[in-house]
């Protein structure tokens, strides 16, 4: 009896292992095109700049940069016939022959390297080749000094179809006339409309779309060959939800408004529930980047029986944006990112500290209460938290000042930066001020503010502000202007006492020429003689009086004592 029962426990044990793997199956993803998954939308970052810049006859400079993969089609459509009036440069790395059926307007001018590889087939009006650069620097550099200036430059991998929308490629409402390369997401740009046939992402579902599972489970796969280190993850749904994140050693998973979610992952994880970033270390270990391995790990961690979607991320970038949920459990009321109102795809912000200094040392830390003379140079040093094993350098852009108060003034506050070595400022970079410019100013209490970017391998995003408190103390105040307050009174004693005077001066000048005959200092020949003579006349000069007046003007001057002859003659007649 007893071996009876120790010879069923191990088949108890494989029909336990087959039930339970039975219960959690895995899939196989496929290649599905972008942004028609039904659970995850890829935003990738990419190159690419957008300013107010136009020529001075009106025109917009745009650059649009094609990459291909080696198995996308090798055809697109380009339609510019509502475009607004521009140059267009078009420039790509594509190896094999692009073909294109364009049509365009006439203030459309489109221009391709001598040596590009594309076939214009269409209604083009205007198609110039010329002899620019490839690389993405050089070429905005190339189209600045041929044209001034650019407007946009924007890079696109394996596009279907290019569109203008009609409206105007300036950046509103305010922006740099400057090109400078950063990583953006082109869908932002209401100008153009563009469609991609990239392959981004493979993915798959083993639950039926409207299953009403209480728990859903995501699981995304960077594989060990992609080069993506920067994944900013944004959650829609809300129901409860499981991610399971798994990527290359060095990757920073950075979740937003992470409600209802429970995760994992074998890097760091940054949660950005608050203003401030929560470091999360990884919590398990895997050392595949298999599908299957990935998806049955999972599975067991969560304790799941299906997997809402499987997603495997391959891009040439090293920053993307996932968006996870599906569009049917959103609320209506919820805000969701859209293509047209996206959330920021910029790296993980990270707290960030300015500390000011009185000396280029940097060892006599400035206390927020203490006064600094406004003739001094003060040092600052803003620093942040390192974001897992991947060092993120700190750019500074702008700075300014704004006094505290009711009425406040901003005052724009130049920078020079100071020179740091990487061992010294690992996360941190240093910069210094002067005071001068508060001289002149009232306020002694001061706001001081910068804003920066967060630079990785070369690739920059937006780092956020950080502000410190600014006491200074004036060297030389200049004493205030005395003013004199006049009431209504004031003013009427002071008219009516102007008059009284005014008439008194008249009478006295009169009985001077009744009783002596002599010429006046009211006469208008001599004010003017004596008016020619100021430095800083706006009048011309006079030509002088003839001493022999024509008969009517004798007459006239004998009519009146105040003439307008000025000789001892005619007044004496």
């Amino acid at each position: 009896m007893e071996s009876s029962n120790m010879s069923r426990l191990p088949l108890l044990l494989l029909c336990l292992a087959i039930a339970t793997s039975a219960s959690q199956q895995t899939c196989e993803p496929v290649a599905v095109p972008e942004n028609q998954n039904a659970w995850i939308r890829l935003r990738e970052m990419r190159p690419g700049c957008w300013t107010n810049y136009t020529t001075q006859d009106g025109k917009e400079v745009h650059i649009l940069s094609l990459h291909y993969t080696i198995e996308a089609p090798n055809m697109f459509t380009l339609n510019m016939t509502a475009a607004q009036p521009m140059h267009l440069i078009i420039t790509t790395d594509s190896k094999q022959i692009i073909y294109t059926e364009a049509h365009a307007n006439t203030d459309v001018s489109i221009y391709v390297a001598n040596d590009s590889n594309m076939q214009i087939m269409g209604t083009i009006v205007n198609v110039q080749k010329k002899a620019f650069p490839t690389d993405n620097k050089d070429i905005v550099r190339w189209a600045a000094e041929k044209f001034g200036g650019v407007t946009s430059f924007t890079t696109i991998q394996n596009p279907m179809s290019i569109a203008s929308t009609g409206r105007e490629g300036t950046r509103l409402p305010t922006g740099s006339n400057n090109c400078t390369l950063e990583n953006e997401w082109h869908a932002l740009k209401h100008y153009l409309k563009l469609e991609s046939n990239m392959r981004l992402l493979k993915s798959c579902s083993n639950q039926p779309p409207h299953s009403h599972t209480e728990k859903e489970l995501y699981i995304v796969n960077i594989p060990e060959d992609v080069s993506i280190r920067l994944v900013s993850v944004h959650v829609i749904s809300e129901r409860q939800i499981s991610l399971f994140l798994r990527g290359p050693q060095g990757t920073v998973w950075s979740i937003h408004d992470p409600k209802h979610t429970s995760f994992s992952s074998n890097n760091v994880i940054l949660l950005a529930a608050t203003s401030m970033m929560h470091k999360i270390p990884p919590t398990i270990t895997i050392s595949t980047d298999s599908a299957d391995a990935v998806q049955k790990t999972a599975l067991d961690h969560f304790r799941a029986s299906t997997i809402t979607s499987y997603s495997e991320i391959r891009t040439e970038g090293t920053m993307v944006t996932l968006v996870l949920g599906n569009k049917e459990h959103i609320s209506v009321t919820e805000a969701v990112p859209t293509e047209t109102t996206p959330s920021p795809p910029s790296p993980p912000q990270m707290p960030l500290l300015m500390q000011l200094y009185t000396s280029p040392d940097y060892r006599s830390p400035l206390d927020p209460n203490t006064k600094v003379q406004s003739d001094k140079r003060i040092y600052a040093e803003i620093s942040g938290r390192t974001l897992g094993e991947i060092v993120l350098t700190i750019k500074v852009i702008n700075c300014s000042v704004r006094s505290k108060g009711s009425c406040p003034v901003v005052r724009d506050m130049p920078f020079r930066p100071e020179v740091c070595s990487s061992t010294v400022c690992p996360n941190s970079t240093r910069v210094s001020f002067s005071l001068e410019l508060l001289q002149d100013l009232a306020s002694t209490s001061w706001d001081l503010e910068c804003s920066v970017k967060l630079c990785f391998s070369e690739k920059c995003g937006d780092g956020g502000r950080v502000k410190r408190n600014l006491e200074v103390t004036q060297t030389y105040i200049p004493p205030p202007m005395a003013c004199i307050d006049f009431g209504l009174s004031a003013v009427l004693g002071i008219a009516f006492g102007g008059f009284l005077i005014g008439v008194l001066l008249i009478g006295a000048l009169w009985v001077i020429k009744i009783r002596t005959g002599y010429p006046t200092g009211l006469d208008v020949g001599s004010t003017t003689a004596n008016l020619s003579k100021c430095p800083c006349s706006l009048t011309s000069k006079r030509q002088p009086v003839s001493n022999n007046p024509s008969p009517s003007e004798n007459s006239s001057a004998n009519a009146s004592i105040g003439s307008t002859q000025s000789t001892p003659t005619s007044s004496m007649a």
